[in-house]
């Protein structure tokens, strides 16, 4: 083994060490506009690298306006168009502002976030909230009256009563939930049934405890916390972005420590390799629409709760996730051979998220972008499928396409001389 080789595996490990002992801490619920780094008033962020305006397309340049909407940024349609030509309105991708963004990712500067913190490292990552249970909402490309409406149902009642409940609690630590639903039939990504549970469990005590004052707001605080099983997933994302956010910057660390959408293609950030971007086209999608639906509408408009896959949940532990077959498709089998081929791509195995079924195995993390590209093995993730028109029409799992992760390591290799794995 050369020199090269030697710090580079010694690099990964770090960043798996760093990924394992990640403890996210929810402590707060915040407007985006006190909390998020450089979050101005006038700024939208969304997902993926970020664009010249003009570079934006179809659902995603949709939310942006409809973000503009919303926030009171621009009166009408046509002046928000104006203002985002000009810059008067300006628009930045999430992650720089310590952020992950659900498909389209919108963020404006009156949105409530999740605050978590990673109290091994004291950083600080963020999520918005979940919009609600129809399928037509902003970050899925759609802005209306209802979207306005729900959005500032959230705004006004939700958000409001979660912060003081957070408050009360003291923090409440994520990892453990997340690593007791992964036993329960999650896999922290595109099911969170028993992880929303779990997180409105320990909620329960202090919203008892506000109930006296404020008994309307808790109970419809409680229906949005349970009316479905996706409300934790942002916190999900949150917790991912704080633990991969650990392990970059590594020097030597060929380690992915993010993974993005946007509308032109897919993206990889690389722990050794800086705060570049190194892009693809779109991904090979396989999926199981809903009624009415056809694959000639599926569309992309953006994503970064991939954010998931990155720290080892999400696609990369599908063999804790069966009952996934009834939003997505697949079968068991094929969700045992995905979750096995990711060990085939990353550095170890997750010390404290454990696959019942694969023994309590530890799940697959850290992805390498050297193995990618040795093995041709794309990581696979689970999302939630964009129509044309906007709105969700169905889900599915996709490949991340292998040329970001050949540019990578082409880079990789310029600059530290490491060789392929064999």
């Amino acid at each position: 083994m050369t020199n090269d080789e030697t710090r580079r595996m010694t690099a990964n490990q770090e960043c798996l060490r760093r990924m394992c002992e990640a403890e996210p801490v929810l402590v707060d619920v915040r407007p985006a506009g006190e909390v998020l780094p450089g979050m101005l008033p006038n700024l939208i962020l969304t997902s993926g690298p970020a664009l010249a305006w003009d570079g934006y397309v179809g659902g995603q340049r949709e939310a942006i306006i409809g973000g503009a909407l919303f926030e009171g940024l621009a009166r009408d349609r046509e002046e928000a168009m104006r203002k985002l030509s000009s810059g008067e309105i300006a628009v930045d991708g999430c992650h720089p502002h310590a952020c992950v963004g659900s498909l389209a990712g919108i963020y404006t500067a009156s949105m409530p976030v999740f605050v978590v913190r990673n109290a091994a490292t004291g950083a600080y990552g963020h999520c918005n909230f979940y919009e609600g249970t129809n399928r037509r909402r902003l970050n899925y490309g759609v802005y209306d009256a209802g979207v306005h409406e729900r959005l500032d149902y959230v705004h006004r009642i939700v958000a409001p009563v979660i912060r003081e409940a957070v408050r009360r609690s003291g923090g409440i630590p994520l990892k453990p939930l997340m690593a007791r639903a992964l036993h329960m039939g999650d896999e922290l990504h595109s099911r969170n049934t028993a992880a929303s549970l779990l997180f409105a469990r320990e909620l329960y005590p202090h919203l008892a405890a506000m109930s006296s004052h404020d008994q309307d707001g808790v109970l419809k605080a409680v229906q949005a916390l349970t009316e479905d099983h996706y409300f934790f997933l942002r916190l999900s994302m949150a917790a991912a972005k704080v633990t991969a956010d650990a392990a970059h910057g590594v020097k030597h660390a060929s380690v992915v420590t993010a993974m993005a959408f946007n509308c032109r293609g897919f993206a990889i950030r690389v722990s050794g390799l800086g705060d570049a971007w190194w892009t693809g086209p779109h991904a090979t999608v396989q999926a199981k629409l809903f009624e009415g639906h056809r694959e000639d509408e599926i569309t992309w408009m953006g994503g970064e709760s991939v954010i998931a896959e990155t720290v080892g949940l999400g696609g990369f532990s599908q063999a804790a996730a069966f009952p996934l077959q009834a939003y997505q498709g697949g079968s068991p089998e094929a969700m045992i051979a995905h979750n096995l081929e990711m060990y085939e791509i990353t550095v170890g195995e997750h010390t404290d998220f454990r696959i019942p079924y694969l023994r309590y195995r530890g799940s697959p993390t850290g992805i390498d972008i050297l193995k990618v590209v040795a093995t041709g093995i794309a990581p696979v993730m689970d999302i939630g499928i964009a129509g044309r028109d906007g709105g969700q029409i169905g889900a599915g799992i996709v490949r991340a396409p292998l040329e970001c992760f050949a540019s990578a390591a082409a880079e990789y290799q310029r600059r530290y001389g490491s060789g392929l794995p064999t």
